[in-house]
């Protein structure tokens, strides 16, 4: 926000920048908070290298018990530590330099540090060769024979990811080598695919299949869309408000804390948060009182928006590559504003008085498409361009607004008015943007002066005229009513329509540079591709930027 918002949010895109430090809003708290150790009911995290190699040195000075002989490794993870002084340090084990797949373990101490016994699947020694004798070429065409099923396809080529890895497989009590072929692709159902396909490096024989992508259906109460059905992923015993079936999307909790300093400047040491997790698949329970119940409305508006770009404009996710990115909720002490800063949406909670929580869904689907903007026409935020990149996040957070279609926000033409606390107006309107007093219905020579999120009423205007037409109307429970610059009666083509030339014109034809004049020209070609050159709706586009003296 103007002159009370952080560097970080100056940087990126914010939501309410042009609204100043709302009334009663109260600037953010910049002191830095530390996190305790992870706490696990009476055990906790320990760094303590010397706990580790005591537990390892008692384990290969008793391979016969332990099962830990030649040629192994073992590699420590974590070691926890009991409030009596016991410890328990987990560890991975490699073989002749080897993954063992099934071979990780754990290793319990007592106070005085003394190995008491060891929590394992392994039931021998290994002793085996590391020599295969099918090829990893002749083992990826036995994994992609097997992923057929599932419809996966394989990238062996200029990935090393992808490539096949020779490991010890040593999950059913027989040690065999193996080939590990990676595989990425689609389930039946649709739901992304990271298959892991082990591959007998002796026989060339498929030994099992384990899908990296577990999807389990969970559900947000969140604080203004209801109760929302999620997808989530679990975590040993807890879930983690994780979507891999959107790109690995997820939600992390900031515990109140910004970014310092060092991270708003030179984008270094910045914090990520704490994934939000539950002990069951349900986050949230709609009110404040539950941190997960905001992280809820975020995740939901994040996959609300995914699939609206996905499932009416064909793209794939923001970037456009099927790659997901994060949200961080809880951010600083009363902070009144949300922003895209290329990578990850960042939302606060309000100042508690007139406004809540900044993670409704017309504000989700703004802050993402500011991403999707940046990754297609990177219409530059200043001037004429920087309006028309308010007015693009604007209008495809509405339309997730109305593709939602939830009874608890129905869809409509305002701006952030779900998180307004006080019964008071919403940020902005789309059908009369000049209400706020700020922004304006009509472009002239002085519009590309005016700070971005005014300058936007222009665009914002003709997309209503264009969806809606003018006149007086009710939408979403709300009264509407839109007026013309040069008095004349505009009849609307429809939202969707409107939506498609808007998207293709953004797309396809904006540039970074691009100015009123220029969206003109680009939504009436966009218009004329989808449409045809001579169509009513390259009619009502040209009608609709005149009406808001676009000439």
């Amino acid at each position: 926000m103007a002159g009370a918002t952080t560097a970080a949010a100056v940087a990126g895109t914010a939501f309410i920048t042009a609204f100043g430090n709302p009334a009663g809003a109260a600037s953010p708290d910049t002191s830095a908070t530390s996190i305790s150790p992870v706490s696990l009911s009476a055990q906790k995290v320990v760094d303590d290298k010397s706990i580790a190699e005591k537990a390892i040195s008692a384990l290969t000075s008793k391979p016969s018990t332990s099962k830990v002989g030649a040629g192994q490794k073992l590699d420590p993870v974590v070691t926890l530590k009991d409030a009596n002084g016991a410890t328990h340090v987990r560890m991975n084990r490699t073989y002749e330099g080897l993954e063992v797949v099934g071979g990780d373990l754990v290793a319990h101490q007592n106070k005085a540090g003394t190995l008491t016994s060891v929590s394992q699947g392994l039931t021998k020694a290994l002793d085996l060769s590391v020599k295969p004798t099918v090829t990893d070429t002749t083992a990826a065409k036995a994994a992609l024979v097997v992923d057929a099923v599932t419809k996966t396809i394989t990238d062996l080529k200029g990935d090393k990811h992808k490539a096949p890895e020779l490991v010890v497989d040593a999950t059913d009590g027989s040690p065999a080598l193996a080939w590990r072929v990676h595989t990425t692709g689609v389930q039946a159902d649709g739901t992304p695919s990271r298959l892991s396909t082990y591959v007998d490096a002796a026989t060339g024989k498929v030994l099992r299949r384990v899908e990296g992508i577990h999807t389990i259906d969970g559900e947000g109460n969140t604080l203004y869309s209801g109760t929302v059905p999620l997808q989530v992923t679990q975590n040993g015993s807890a879930y983690e408000l994780r979507d891999e079936t959107r790109g690995g999307t997820y939600t992390t909790d900031m515990n109140n804390t910004e970014d310092t300093v060092l991270c708003q400047i030179l984008g270094m040491g910045c914090l990520a948060g704490d994934v939000v997790t539950s002990p069951t698949t349900t986050f949230g329970n709609g009110s404040n009182e539950d941190r997960a119940t905001a992280a809820a409305d975020a995740q939901y508006g994040t996959n609300v928006t995914w699939d609206y770009f996905k499932n009416v404009h064909g793209r794939d996710g923001i970037f456009g590559d099927g790659s997901g990115s994060y949200n961080r909720v809880h951010y600083g002490t009363d902070y009144v504003n949300a922003f895209w800063d290329g990578e990850k949406m960042t939302y606060g909670d309000g100042d508690g008085v007139g406004y809540g929580p900044l993670v409704s869904l017309d504000v989700a689907g703004h802050e993402m498409t500011h991403g999707v903007t940046e990754n297609t026409s990177g219409l530059e935020y200043a001037g004429e361009s920087g309006g028309l990149n308010e007015s693009t996040s604007d209008i495809f957070g509405t339309s997730v607004e109305f593709y939602a279609d939830n009874a608890e926000d129905q869809g409509d033409y305002l701006i952030g008015e779900a998180f307004i606390l006080d019964g008071g107006d919403p940020l902005r309107r789309m059908d009369n943007p000049s209400f706020d007093g700020n922004s304006v219905n009509c472009w002239d020579a002085s519009t590309g002066d005016l700070d971005v999120h005014y300058s936007s009423g222009v665009g914002n205007h003709f997309f209503y005229l264009l969806g809606e037409g003018s006149g007086a109307k009710t939408i979403g429970g709300t009264e509407h009513n839109s007026t013309t610059c040069d008095g004349s009666t505009i009849t609307g083509i429809g939202r969707d329509k409107a939506e498609q030339i808007w998207f293709r014109a953004n797309s396809t034809y904006f540039t970074s540079t691009t100015d009123y004049a220029g969206a003109r020209d680009a939504t009436v070609q966009a218009a004329s591709d989808l449409y045809g050159a001579s169509s009513p709706e390259v009619a009502a586009v040209e009608a609709a930027w005149t009406a808001v003296a676009v000439g």
